[in-house]
């Protein structure tokens, strides 16, 4: 049985680069916090912004999709889901709904990833929502040629429950000592996590939800307002070859964490660094009125509403919203979906 044991995140060996990923995770953190409390209509419709991008972002890394107005109807539930994958998509909105709302008393144990799992999957697959998976799976790979290739054997059915019960145990105790940094602890947990491959399905999903869960849960809550699924999928090429790496002789205890580590704290990074460059175009009175406008629109990963650009822009009149995104409609900018209130635009 594998044994999971986070003691050696005490030794103080840790690479350099991660040292500099660490000065400016902590730097931007501080930098946000303190204007949070100021500028909350900012960050509330940026956190809009960001669920709807989250959702269709880990659910495209898995090959789940349908069209951008499909998604924002799904995540703001103004439309049933009409196939298999948007009821994944709406899973998904329901599970990561739970992390944001209640994550102060969610703990990381079997009843809150029972319950995560649950609400992902109870529409779209009944049969193995909420519970452990039943059958032996593996993580495979189909290569250029279209060839497959078994990547890795998770844990077995038979011990999936014990290989839990202790990795859940073994994040108690790190999480409890002062010695151990919550920043490395966390993506080394998350790691394990996707090595056990506890579910029949939804273990990617899983993973990204357990890593806001936590993350949240230790006062970084960057994902919250900019989202840290899409950042995995716009560079999904490297997360791969880093898990591939950090899984790496996993069954014997003699993996490299690091790997993982890296590429974790570097998508945290990221997040961190979008939401202060994202703030500074919303709310920055040096910058024209029409720059700003612009921005939001190319900002949005989805089509936005002039509502919504309004909320996020409050010192901006309506009517000066609008002139701008009819200049930019003419000058093929952004693209104009939709009829009356329901209206929205995206870049090109």
């Amino acid at each position: 049985m594998r044994r999971f044991d986070y003691s050696f995140l005490k030794t103080g060996n840790i690479p350099a680069n991660l040292v500099e990923l660490f000065a400016g995770i902590y730097s931007l953190k501080e930098k946000d916090t303190s204007r949070k409390s100021r500028f909350g209509t900012v960050y509330s419709e940026l956190e809009k912004i960001a669920k709807v991008q989250s959702i269709k972002g880990s659910n495209a890394i898995e090959g789940i999709v349908t069209t951008d107005e499909r998604i924002h109807a799904i995540v703001n539930q103004n439309s049933a889901p009409l196939n298999h994958d948007e009821q994944e998509i709406a899973g998904y909105r329901d599970a990561l709904n739970l992390v944001h709302t209640t994550f102060n008393n969610l703990s990381f144990n079997e009843k809150t990833l029972f319950d995560l799992h649950r609400a992902m999957l109870t529409e779209a697959k009944p049969d193995v929502a909420g519970r452990y998976k039943s059958e032996d799976n593996i993580i495979m790979e189909i290569r250029s040629d279209g060839t497959k290739h078994v990547r890795f054997e998770p844990i077995p059915a038979a011990e999936t429950k014990e290989a839990m019960e202790q990795l859940i145990l073994a994040y108690m105790d790190a999480r409890d000592d002062y010695g151990v940094n919550q920043l490395l602890l966390i993506p080394c947990v998350v790691l394990d996590f996707l090595c056990i491959h506890p579910f029949s399905d939804g273990n990617g999903r899983m993973s990204r939800l357990l890593s806001l869960l936590l993350l949240y849960k230790n006062g970084f809550d960057a994902g919250k307002y900019i989202s840290f699924e899409e950042q995995i999928n716009k560079n999904k090429g490297y997360y791969y070859e880093a898990l591939r790496k950090s899984s790496i002789g996993w069954h014997e205890n003699k993996n490299d964490y690091f790997f993982f580590v890296s590429n974790f704290l570097m998508t945290l990074l990221s997040c961190y660094r979008e939401l202060d460059k994202r703030f500074a175009t919303v709310n920055s009175k040096k910058i024209n009125k029409t720059s700003r406008i612009e921005a939001t629109v190319s900002n949005s990963l989805v089509p936005i509403s002039k509502k919504e650009i309004c909320e996020i822009l409050p010192d901006i009149s309506p009517s000066t919203v609008e002139l701008v995104l009819s200049k930019m409609v003419k000058e093929e900018k952004v693209i104009k979906i939709g009829q009356s209130t329901n209206t929205r635009y995206y870049r090109k």
